[in-house]
């Protein structure tokens, strides 16, 4: 048995609700995820048998597919915050898992990807945070995960602090290959992994890139979905 797998069992307080069981993240808490339909494109929700949002219809964004394990409202808004924000790296293994309970959901081994590519922070950024959560997260779903193929070349303002109509020019040529590598994503089918999707500003950008340095196809997985507002 590995170490990460002894300490997994190991008793422990569960991270949403504090009760006292196995693991970062209890057997009910996992229970609490909702599983519903969702646009295949943005993976916002839908109503049963409806494949697109309507948005998606109107203007398709550049990345084919989004898996989405669940919505970014509480109880889990504020355990990702603490991931994220707040050096609870240990959530990774359990969060992780829970992605990849909803890809295996959609139908989608995570090994099938050419490669599993983590969204990249700054340096400014991953100073302040000590890890990059979207690779700690990537790096766990196999071994198709690189941290260094995806570059961050630029740094802007959080993209929550910004009204949704300026998000997109905010990351604007924010992304670039490695430089040397470009030829590794010739004809490549890419998964790009990051915690909450939102606006889909960061995650098109990102494709844009990818698909410009010769990817055949960009899909997503993300931990979280932001409702549209209204619905929740």
């Amino acid at each position: 048995m590995s170490i990460a797998a002894k300490l997994a069992a190991l008793p422990g307080q569960c991270s949403l609700c504090h009760d006292w069981g196995r693991g970062a993240l209890c057997t009910a808490c996992r229970a609490l995820v909702a599983v519903r339909p969702r646009c295949r494109r943005c993976a916002i929700a839908v109503p049963a048998g409806q494949a697109l949002c309507g948005a998606c219809v109107r203007e398709p964004p550049p990345f084919e597919h989004t898996v989405a394990t669940l919505d970014y409202v509480a109880p889990w808004d504020g355990l990702i915050r603490h991931f994220k924000f707040h050096g609870q790296a240990e959530l990774a293994m359990p969060l992780a898992g829970l992605l990849r309970d909803a890809l295996a959901r959609a139908g989608i081994d995570a090994t099938t990807a050419d490669r599993v590519l983590p969204a990249p922070l700054s340096d400014t950024r991953l100073r302040e945070r000590g890890f990059n959560q979207s690779w700690e997260i990537a790096r766990r779903l196999g071994p198709r995960a690189d941290p260094a193929l995806l570059l961050r070349i630029r740094d802007t303002p959080h993209q929550a602090d910004l009204p949704l109509e300026r998000r997109a020019a905010n990351v604007r040529g924010a992304f670039a290959v490695e430089p040397l590598r470009r030829s590794e994503l010739e004809g490549r089918s890419i998964a790009l992994v990051d915690d909450v999707l939102t606006t889909g500003a960061t995650a098109a950008e990102m494709a844009r890139t990818l698909l410009e340095a010769g990817a055949a196809r960009v899909q997503l997985w993300v931990l979280a979905r932001t409702p549209a507002p209204g619905s929740a």
